[in-house]
């Protein structure tokens, strides 16, 4: 080979080696260029919407008189159920507990116009009506 090609070759690998070898350090002293500033900590997100409880419903019955209509709520807003006519209800807690976790619900729901205690549970009388939409109610 001659001369020319192995001076050539020598010279691409000092320059591959170059290319591998760790950078240069200053024996830990303080960087000559000044590193760039970390960003501002962010702001911490806001506390969560305190939302009460809904209450626990309370269907147990022993005479169809310990039965009620009553609007217990659901993810859509109105929500008509046979519970115990003593039974605590609270249709707004359920519709921000809804809206707390993210859920939607099924909206529509069967007119009762009675509720009956069958084994022990309040639930709708025969007379009931077939699913209604919220808009086809009255206010």
């Amino acid at each position: 080979m001659s001369k020319l090609v192995r001076k050539a070759i020598a010279l691409c690998l000092f320059a591959l080696l170059a290319a591998c070898t760790a950078p240069a350090t200053n024996g830990g002293a303080a960087p000559s260029q000044p590193q760039a500033k970390a960003p501002p900590e962010m702001s911490r997100p806001l506390p969560p919407d305190r939302v009460r409880e809904a209450p626990v419903i309370d269907s147990r019955c022993k005479v169809d008189a310990d039965c009620a209509v009553k609007n217990v709520g659901n993810c859509c807003g109105e929500m008509p159920a046979c519970v115990n006519k003593d039974s605590p209800t609270d249709p707004a807690a359920v519709q921000s507990q809804c809206a707390k976790d993210g859920r939607m619900g099924v909206c529509g729901f069967r007119q009762i116009s009675s509720c009956s205690c069958n084994a022990g549970r309040c639930e709708p009388g025969r007379s009931s009506m077939p699913l209604q939409s919220p808009s086809e109610t009255t206010p």
